[in-house]
This record gives C-alpha cells, sequence and structure tokens, in this order.
C-alpha cells in the first residue's frame, strides 16, 4: 500500500497522547525513588524495587504488540484500542501511587502502573510506522520526541510547580507530600485527556489483504511460536541496535532510579532523613525529623525541576531534527552516536557541578541524548524490518530496553557503581560511561537504508 506525506499536524495530533505517556513516565522517573525513600527504602535496595517495571515491560511489550498487529475495528483501528485501554489503567494507578501507606504497596502499585503505561506506549510506536511512508520515518519519530519533551519537562516540574501554589510539602514520617499527591492526580487527567485527544482524531489504515489477514488471525496457539521465530530471525541491524539499547537504557535507568538520593545527597547536601535515628516521641527529635525530611522533600522538588531539564533540551533537539528531517535526510548512525556520547558527559559533570544551580546544564545534554534515544534507533529499525509485523517487532525490540534494566536492577548499578566507592553519586558516573559506550556502538551499524534513507522529496 501507497501510503501517503502527511501533513505536521496530522503527525502531531497522531502523536500528541503521547504527552499523556510521558507524564507517566516522567512522573514515575523522577519521584517514585523519592516516594520510596519518604516511605523509608534505603538507597541500595531502591534499584531492587524498581525493578517491576523492566520486568513488566518484557512481559507486556511483546504481547501488546502482537495482539495489536492481530486487531482490526472499522470503528476504533488497530493500535488505538490498546492507547485506551492503557490510559485508563494508568490514570487509576498514578492516582493511587502517592497514597500507598507501605513500601511494599507503593512497589506493587509501581507495576500496575508500568503495565498501563506499557499497554498504550509500544502501539504508539508501531503507529508512526503504520501510517508514514519511509521517507517521513525519521520526521515522524521526531515530532513524537517533540511531544515526549514537553511532557517530560511539565511533569517533572509538577510537584515544585504545585509546591509554589502553596501545596505542602511537608508530610508526617512515612507519608507522601501532598504536593507529591496533587501532581500525580493532574498527570492522570493530563495522561487520559491527550490519549482521548489522538483517538478521536486519527484513522488507521486497514490491513492491506483483509483476507489474508482473517486467515492469521483465525489461526490459535501461535503466540510462543511467534515471538520466538521474530526472536531468532531478528535482522542484524537489530541485534547491533539491541546492543546499543542495552547501554542506553542501563544508563537512564540508572538515572530513574538513583538521581534523587545521588543528587539530594552530593548536590543539595539534604539526604533523605533515616527514620530509625529518630525518636518522634520526644518533640525535639519529631521537630528535627520534620526539619530534615522538609528540607529532603524540597531538594527533591528542585531535582525533579533540574531533571525536567533534560525533556526541555530534548525537545529542543527535537525541534531542530524535526525541521530539518522534514525536508532533507539525516545520517541516524552519527546523529545517534555524538547524542549519547553528550548525554555522557552531561552525566559526568555532576560529580563536579559547583552548585545546584549548575546542574541544569549537565542535564541539558543528558536531553540531547534523550531526544535521539526516543527517535534514531526507532527511525534505523523501522526501515529494516516487515511492516506486516511492526507491532510485535517493537515489542521484542523493547527486549533491549527492559534487560539492561532488569540486571541494573537486580545489583548491576550497586556492584558497579560501589567499585567507585560508596557515595551515592557514583551511579551518575556508570550512568555517564555506559551512556559513551552505546555511543560508540553505533560504529557497528552498517546498514545503508536504516543509517540514512532516501526520501522521495517532493519537487
Amino acid at each position: 500500500m501507497k501510503k501517503r506525506t502527511l501533513s505536521f499536524w496530522e503527525i502531531w495530533n497522531m502523536s500528541f497522547g503521547f504527552l499523556g505517556i510521558q507524564f507517566g513516565f516522567a512522573l514515575q522517573g523522577g519521584f517514585m525513588s523519592r516516594i520510596f525513600q519518604t516511605l523509608g527504602a534505603d538507597k541500595d535496595a531502591i534499584p531492587l524495587l524498581w525493578i517491576a517495571a523492566p520486568l513488566t515491560g518484557l512481559l507486556v511489550q511483546p504481547i501488546i504488540g502482537y495482539l495489536s498487529d492481530r486487531t482490526w475495528s472499522t470503528r476504533w483501528g488497530r493500535r488505538r484500542p490498546y492507547f485506551l485501554i492503557g490510559a485508563v489503567l494508568s490514570s487509576f494507578a498514578l492516582i493511587l501511587v502517592p497514597h500507598s501507606p507501605t513500601l511494599w504497596i507503593a512497589a506493587g502499585f509501581l507495576w500496575i502502573l508500568d503495565a498501563s503505561i506499557n499497554v498504550s506506549m509500544e502501539p504508539f510506536r508501531a503507529l508512526v510506522a503504520d501510517k508514514l511512508p519511509d521517507s517521513q520515518r525519521s520526521y515522524g519519530f521526531v515530532v513524537q520526541t517533540l511531544i515526549i519533551g514537553i511532557g517530560t519537562w511539565v511533569a517533572s516540574n509538577l510537584p515544585w510547580m504545585v509546591s509554589k501554589l502553596g501545596v505542602s510539602d511537608a508530610a508526617p514520617m512515612g507519608v507522601v507530600p501532598m504536593s507529591v499527591k496533587v501532581a500525580f492526580g493532574i498527570g492522570a487527567v493530563v495522561f487520559l485527556l491527550s490519549i482521548l485527544y489522538t483517538v478521536f482524531t486519527t484513522t488507521e489504515y486497514p490491513p492491506e489483504d483483509m483476507e489474508a489477514f482473517e486467515k492469521e488471525k483465525a489461526q490459535k496457539n501461535r503466540f510462543v511460536s511467534d515471538i520466538l521465530n521474530n526472536i531468532s530471525n531478528m535482522p542484524s541491524t537489530m541485534k547491533k541496535l539491541g546492543l546499543i539499547q542495552f547501554f542506553s537504557w542501563f544508563a537512564f535507568f540508572t538515572m530513574w532510579s538513583l538521581a534523587n538520593p545521588a543528587l539530594t545527597e552530593h548536590v543539595f547536601h539534604t539526604p533523605a532523613p533515616i527514620e530509625s535515628a529518630y525518636d518522634i516521641s520526644i518533640p525535639e527529635q519529631a521537630a528535627a525529623f520534620d526539619a530534615e525530611n522538609t528540607a529532603f522533600q524540597k531538594a527533591s522538588n528542585l531535582v525533579g525541576s533540574s531533571m525536567g531539564v533534560y525533556g526541555l533540551s530534548s525537545m529542543a533537539f527535537a525541534l531542530v531534527l524535526a525541521f530539518y528531517t522534514s525536508k532533507k535526510r539525516i545520517n541516524r548512525k552519527y546523529v545517534h552516536m555524538f547524542s549519547l556520547i553528550l548525554g555522557g558527559i552531561g552525566f559526568l559533570t555532576m560529580y563536579y557541578v559547583p552548585s545546584p544551580s549548575f546542574l541544569k546544564y549537565s542535564f541539558i545534554l543528558v536531553g540531547i541524548a534523550w531526544g535521539s534515544i526516543l527517535s534514531m534507533p526507532y527511525a534505523m529499525l523501522s526501515s529494516s524490518v516487515d511492516p506486516n509485523k511492526m507491532g510485535v517487532i517493537m515489542g521484542i525490540f523493547n527486549m533491549f530496553i527492559v534487560i539492561p534494566q532488569i540486571i541494573a536492577a537486580i545489583g548491576g548499578i550497586n556492584f558497579i557503581s560501589n567499585l567507585l566507592g560508596e557515595e551515592a553519586i557514583n551511579a551518575m558516573l556508570v550512568a555517564g560511561l555506559s551512556l559513551i559506550i552505546a555511543g560508540l556502538c553505533n560504529l557497528f551499524i552498517t546498514d545503508k537504508n536504516a543509517i540514512s534513507y532516501q526520501p522521495e522529496l517532493e519537487q
């Protein structure tokens, strides 16, 4: 099927739901460790508490990709039903997460939240490949990244914003502050509304051969064999991209899980107070705990706000790429390589920032890497796989995202960072080195079509 070239606003509409998805991911990535610490988690235990997220992605995304490839509704299309289901579940989870009374309940809600977000996310990746001709793939993923950048910046600043509006950062021992609860509630509303916008403003192409599609769908009990067959026969470009993804996502999982303890301690000098060190039945100790906890919560707001800068810089980076790729081809390989290296340098500089105000410059560099991670690998992949299997391929490709996160969660981060010392900030050094390695791995990509698809530009 020859796909028509879409306008900017058509691509914007089909990608707008990612604003909500990124609200969910940014709130999860920026503040879940803060919630864990507030509920009494030790720094070294935090990565393991995060294991729900990558495990969920490993299980959910290939299944959802497979099912969406085999779904068609004349009213709802192929991918949109999954957007909507995921949005409803994610919105409920976002509301409930900060109200967790105990650590294990918070970890359970993280599991539910990440599963729900994953139901929505991968079909969005497949939708870009479904709707756009090859000549617009880079452009489409870059526009998607632009929207993700907006969502990351706004959501990462939400607790700070609502705090500035007068919502309290103070809370009793073991209770998440109201500023975080309000921020997650806002995120839930934005998530649902943005997905609904895409569902009702975007149409989808039907299967090219409906008879063959129905015959394929009617075949039962092939899920496991189909998944295994696609894994064993994945293109070599996909394997090479998988290596890049491994080191890239190891780095970002390290940031999401440990940036808050690392930066509140190393940059703001206000680590989370240890509950066992205080006897709150003694008024003086209760007051001391409240003072330290409030300082930690306010520093966490600022860490989240600083992290939001990486969303802003990824948005600016995506905007530049969007203008360029709308008319000309790019060398995806070298764009991705240099972007990842710059992000790695950004992580390394966090060890040396002279004051909290300089932290935003580190995250500007991290944002360039993030903008590239969200667009270039998918553009390269979508130009080298069977378009009829785009959903399941995108789901399988997600394995290269979640496996490094699982390795990091079960001890990989703690082991490597402890080789450098016991300080929490060493985790950011590990993230930086991992991202630089990911950048250099781009040198293995040799498929010319993946590196730089030659668009048939309109005259």
